[in-house]
């Protein structure tokens, strides 16, 4: 996989990506990062657009938010699900220069850093650049992703563990991004910072619909995508996923990730 390549690409991405955003999580998380109405928003790495239409949401009266991302694709199912007159959708990389984008009250960076590893905080000093003085900036990602498990076989844990560290390596994906967020925003200069952490895929009893499909998807993109054959089993990803799909469903089966959100205010001159 090169740098540019996204890790969950498939066909279903969007629907995956729409089916497991918890809008009433997301408005409470940026309540408490300090969203208000009347504000200009920006979504870094926007997605569908579920995401920017809670945002939108959220600042009005008088506020407009602006989804960004790469994916054409996405954009385009957001624009038609989501577009209107106070909320655009921009196809941007923020690993470039964001200033024709101009400035923003309060910028979201949610599930998107873990995508970049060795580059994280420099994207992360480049997107700092769209929040104007005396505006915040949240990120928000996961740690210890994917690797918390109690209930399932043991080989079924491996096989978790072995891939994430070959998704790590292969596709500058970081599954300890979360505890990283602080740091980023201390060493930028950011004033007012704050750290909440929280439970993220807190899985235990019957799963819902919503979360065995996010996790199938999971299991069945990103380990092909780096060349995992899954060797724990003879009969190689097919005999995991007929495991996968008998035990990870079980009740008794207990997963969850730390969350960690901070947000921090842009200085004034």
């Amino acid at each position: 996989m090169s740098s540019h390549d996204y890790l969950m690409e498939s066909d279903e991405e969007a629907l995956r990506l729409e089916l497991k955003t918890d809008a009433e999580v997301v408005r409470r998380q940026a309540r408490w990062a300090g969203i208000q109405p009347g504000m200009r928003v920006a979504d870094v790495g926007c997605g569908p657009g579920i995401t920017t239409s809670i945002l939108h949401e959220l600042v009005q009266p008088g506020g407009s938010a602006v989804g960004i991302d790469l994916s054409a694709e996405r954009l385009e199912y957001a624009r038609q699900q989501y577009g209107g007159p106070e909320i655009d959708f921009i196809r941007h990389d923020v690993r470039e220069p964001l200033e024709l984008l101009g400035q923003f009250d309060f910028v979201w960076v949610r599930f998107f850093l873990e995508y970049h590893r060795t580059n994280s905080y420099a994207i992360t000093q480049n997107i700092s650049r769209l929040v104007k003085p005396g505006g915040i900036l949240c990120l928000i990602d996961l740690d210890h992703n994917c690797l918390n498990h109690f209930g399932i076989p043991e080989r079924m844990i491996q096989a978790f563990q072995r891939a994430v560290e070959l998704v790590e390596k292969k596709a500058d994906f970081d599954p300890y991004m979360g505890r990283k967020l602080y740091s980023f925003l201390y060493d930028l200069g950011f004033e007012e910072i704050q750290v909440d952490v929280a439970g993220h895929h807190v899985l235990y009893g019957e799963i819902r619909e919503s979360d065995a499909f996010n996790f199938l998807k999971k299991v069945e993109i990103a380990p092909k995508k780096v060349g995992y054959d899954f060797p724990e089993y003879a009969g190689g990803f097919e005999e995991f996923l007929e495991e996968y799909k008998k035990e990870f469903a079980g009740p008794r089966r207990f997963t969850y990730s730390p969350l960690i959100l901070c947000r921090g205010r842009r200085p004034l001159p």
